[in-house]
């Protein structure tokens, strides 16, 4: 097949952690021809859908990860798949290219689906799920997430569209900070904050559970740094070799088939103890120390998903 990836640059990426590259390692195992564009170089071009990239090889030698072919623009109607794979920030320009990719559906297999990326961000989708989640409220308006933090003492707050552990605070019981954050985070932005029940159990760790086409097939434990409450490797967690537990399946079991329904092949969740607290389609990650840990060529169950839909 000819498969195209819309990532981040290429060059900056750590091999042996980053799930693209090991999706692209993957593919080209099997015989695909890839090619390599940044999300800037989408366009719509008189009733086209095109990116400028190169074609690509890669390869597991840190420091010469890559090459690249002649640079070209491609129309994305001619590959059987495309990628999505961008990090957030979840802002218009994500939004907008989930706009432009939607419009090649009919001849190319978009993963994860772009319309549900763009309906699924990762902190609202949970919403779906109450009987699943902690307690959460989310408002812009202090009054309510003062009387939230009323009700449940020790919180989490964060912003609604972060990522990767940035602007995560824990507030116990005692602080006295909440209104200085809130008007530190409504001066700069203008998108609403989450404030959840904080989950003493995170000090065990924050469990990523990875899916393929809306099944379990594995999970890595994530435990905080020392002093830290955010768990995310972006941050300095630790990951861990971790079993699926029956609340693990339990929750999949509920969740997996909207997740199929909708086209997202490839999705981390996060689950704290009994909890789910996010489920991540943007750009998920967690292949490389799953596939260490367990032994799970988690990349080769992505792309038998993704060949038997082709076919």
């Amino acid at each position: 097949m000819k498969i195209a990836f819309q990532m981040d640059p290429i060059g900056a990426i750590d091999i042996a952690g980053d799930s693209s590259f090991r999706l692209a390692e993957e593919a080209q195992a099997r015989g695909h021809e890839l090619f390599y564009y940044t999300p800037d170089k989408l366009a719509y071009d008189r009733g086209r859908i095109t990116a400028r990239g190169w074609p690509l090889t890669v390869q597991r030698v840190k420091g010469d990860h890559f090459s690249l072919g002649e640079e070209r623009v491609a129309d994305l109607s001619e590959f059987d798949v495309v990628w999505l794979r961008q990090d957030p920030p979840f802002d218009m320009f994500y939004i907008t290219t989930t706009h432009l990719l939607q419009r090649v559906k009919e001849t190319t297999l978009v993963v994860n689906d772009p319309f549900w990326v763009r309906n699924f961000p990762e902190k609202l989708l949970i919403l779906d799920f109450p009987e699943l989640m902690p307690p959460t409220a989310i408002a812009r308006d202090l009054g309510t997430i003062r009387a939230f933090k009323e009700a449940h003492g020790d919180v989490i707050l964060k912003p609604l569209y972060g990522n990767g552990g940035a602007g995560v605070f824990h507030l116990p019981e005692s602080d006295r900070n909440l209104s200085s954050l809130h008007e530190m985070f409504t001066g700069f932005s203008r998108e609403p904050l989450i404030v959840q029940k904080y989950l003493p159990e995170i000090k065990d760790g924050d469990k990523r559970v990875i899916l393929v086409d809306g099944e379990p097939v594995g999970a890595i434990n994530r435990l905080p740094g020392k002093g830290e409450v955010r768990s995310n490797m972006h941050v300095g967690g630790r990951p861990e070799k971790v079993a699926l537990t029956d609340r693990d399946r339990e929750i999949c079991a509920i969740i997996g088939p909207r997740l199929r329904e909708a086209g997202q092949i490839f999705v981390g969740i996060d689950v704290i103890g009994q909890y789910l607290t996010e489920i991540n389609v943007t750009s998920p990650t967690g292949i490389k120390e799953l596939e260490r840990f367990d032994g799970i060529n988690v990349a080769g169950k992505i792309w038998d998903a993704i060949e038997a839909k082709r076919a």
